[in-house]
């Protein structure tokens, strides 16, 4: 854990996402994944629906996910000569810890837009959770969290996929993408 990172805030700021074909060993170990999952199972959450699953695929699991990938990407770019059978399979095996966050809204009173926008807010606790235990992560999407195969083998068909979430140790140095300035994104009503 980050013993210099005193506030919510200092959290928040000091976070960078990695890329997670740069993550390395060490990843989060059992207690640590959940650790971080059950952080980001404290998201608001209007009328305590968990609007959302976490999928972890493990180590030993990536070769099979790799192939569902393929298989998925096969079927739905059948006029495609060639898959990218590599850039799949890097995808499926970088880093050391991988969760993929499912938007499983209810039939309910609450929006489904709201139950979505939980959903993106478990992706990114999950990013500052591993970030306070000391961990680099990442949330990506791509064309496998837009495909309904995929979802379907993840075992939570008619869900939408908000993202791949990667965590693992950085393997260089992080650096500082460019942010907004401050004033062209808040203003007073």
């Amino acid at each position: 854990m980050f013993n210099d990172l005193h506030s919510p805030a200092t959290l928040a700021a000091t976070r960078r996402s990695g890329k997670p074909r740069d993550m390395v060993a060490p990843g989060p170990d059992a207690t640590q994944l959940r650790t971080i999952l059950s952080a980001a199972m404290r998201v608001p959450d209007h009328g305590k629906l968990a609007p959302w699953r976490f999928v972890v695929i493990d180590e030993d699991r990536r070769d099979a996910f790799a192939a569902m990938l393929q298989q998925a990407w096969r079927a739905e770019h059948a006029t495609v000569d060639r898959p990218d059978v590599e850039a799949i399979n890097q995808f499926a095996r970088q880093a050391p810890a991988l969760v993929v966050v499912l938007s499983t809204p209810v039939e309910a009173k609450i929006s489904v837009w709201e139950q979505q926008l939980s959903a993106g807010a478990a992706c990114m606790t999950m990013l500052t959770a591993a970030h306070a235990e000391g961990f680099v992560g990442s949330w990506l999407t791509g064309w496998a969290a837009y495909s309904p195969a995929v979802v379907a083998e993840l075992g939570h068909p008619g869900a939408a996929l908000a993202g791949f979430v990667f965590i693992g140790s950085p393997g260089c140095a992080l650096s500082e993408r460019p942010r907004p300035a401050y004033d062209s994104i808040v203003s007073r009503w």
